[in-house]
């Protein structure tokens, strides 16, 4: 007999694959990371000039020099120690015989500590309609334009979209976001009442998503301080109120961090995902500011994947994160 696929099964299946499709794009939008990453090139130019005079009997000092030049960039003390490791010892090999083949070894190097121990940088929606993705941080990070760009990608892609608008503190968040529903052509579920919950509206948006067939529900929530310990329960409870409406959900909990704010982004990421389980990072205002090495330092120290890294203000300009292509782009 011949299996009759429905149309909703269809629907998952694309859903499924959708974050390698994302991907396959990211690699052809590869010159407006390079534009993004302008002036951290310009700091880890100096690591050509090092390893041009590299030999030998001076690697020492010029190991010295390159952690010195990570440390700059923004690299961590303890993700700067590590690479510096690893290429003392394959110096010390033998493997490494000239400044050229440093050069890839330590591209190589941070590749791999942006992949290594981490789960797939593709987004992950799940078996079951509609995919549900939550998307967290502090105030001013860039949340509420997160979901408008990544609602953008989907919509180019077909998908049927729900907004929820969760940031009920914010009194212009709604109206905010109510504008990127308009410019996305998404739907949207909008608190009723002068102090709405955030944790009913977002359930409220599952249960719609449930009822119309959407493929993919956005939820919005309050920008707090990692360090505020009410908000941040209240953010636990956000989460309980969504896997009430379905237990699959939320198949992602993505954390826009600032990039401008460098390695201050490492305490915040460690909270966060202390209290709600964070499934990936999208990185926000890396366009022109030197800080992109804080992203390795946060994804060796926390084995969260980066996701999206937002390189403009232009509605393309989030893209989905590759690990090479990001480190070609930092390394002129």
């Amino acid at each position: 007999p011949v299996e009759v696929i429905s149309n909703a099964e269809l629907r998952v299946g694309f859903l499924g694959r959708l974050g390698r499709v994302f991907k396959e794009k990211a690699k052809s939008d590869i010159q407006l990371l390079f534009s993004g990453f302008s002036k951290t090139r310009e700091n880890l130019a100096v690591v050509d000039e090092l390893l041009t005079y590299w030999n030998l009997s001076d690697s020492e000092n010029i190991l010295d020099e390159l952690e010195e030049v990570l440390l700059v960039s923004d690299f961590g003390p303890r993700t700067a120690m590590k690479i510096v490791d690893g290429l003392r010892k394959d110096i010390l090999k033998g493997t490494l015989k000239s400044g050229p083949d440093i050069k890839v070894a330590l591209k190589r190097i941070i590749v791999r500590l942006l992949t290594e121990n981490v789960s797939s940088t593709e987004l992950q929606l799940g078996q079951s309609r509609p995919a549900v993705i939550m998307i967290v941080g502090v105030n001013g990070g860039g949340k509420t334009t997160t979901i408008g760009k990544l609602a953008h990608r989907f919509k180019n892609e077909n998908v049927k979209v729900l907004m929820a608008a969760g940031d009920t503190f914010r009194a212009a968040a709604s109206e905010q976001l109510e504008v990127w529903a308009e410019r996305t052509g998404s739907e949207i579920v909008v608190g009723e009442g002068s102090k709405p919950r955030p944790a009913t509206v977002l359930a409220e948006a599952v249960r719609q998503g449930l009822e119309q067939d959407i493929d993919l529900v956005l939820c919005d929530t309050s920008g707090r301080l990692h360090t505020n310990y009410n908000l941040m329960e209240e953010l636990r409870s956000c989460k309980r109120a969504v896997t009430k409406a379905l237990p699959s959900a939320p198949n992602e909990v993505l954390l826009v961090l600032d990039g401008t704010t460098g390695l201050n982004m490492l305490p915040q990421a460690r909270e966060f995902n202390q209290v709600i389980g964070v499934t990936g990072f999208v990185l926000t205002k890396l366009d022109g500011t030197s800080r992109g090495g804080c992203v390795v330092s946060v994804v060796d120290e926390l084995s969260i994947p980066v996701k999206f890294v937002g390189v403009g203000e232009g509605l393309n300009d989030l893209q989905p994160f590759d690990a090479e292509a990001f480190v070609d782009a930092l390394f002129p």
